[in-house]
């Protein structure tokens, strides 16, 4: 049985994606921190990244952009 072997780009999105599956966002990244240590606060990443949303705000777009074509 041979593995067919994907490109690096693929392989650490498709990891990442069952990471996240498997743990949860932010114990995937607390994983991946683990073998890739950063001076950067992930606390502070997460605030600048994600946007201010509760969970009604985020259901409420998750939902217009299945509505959309």
């Amino acid at each position: 049985m041979s593995a067919t072997l994907i490109e690096p780009v693929e392989l650490r999105s498709r990891g990442f994606d069952a990471l996240v599956r498997a743990l949860g966002w932010v114990n995937a990244v607390r994983f991946i921190q683990q073998y890739e240590p950063s001076k950067q606060d992930y606390t502070v990443q997460r605030d600048e990244i994600l946007p201010d949303w509760d969970a009604a705000e985020m259901v409420r777009r998750m939902n217009a952009m299945r509505s959309e074509p």
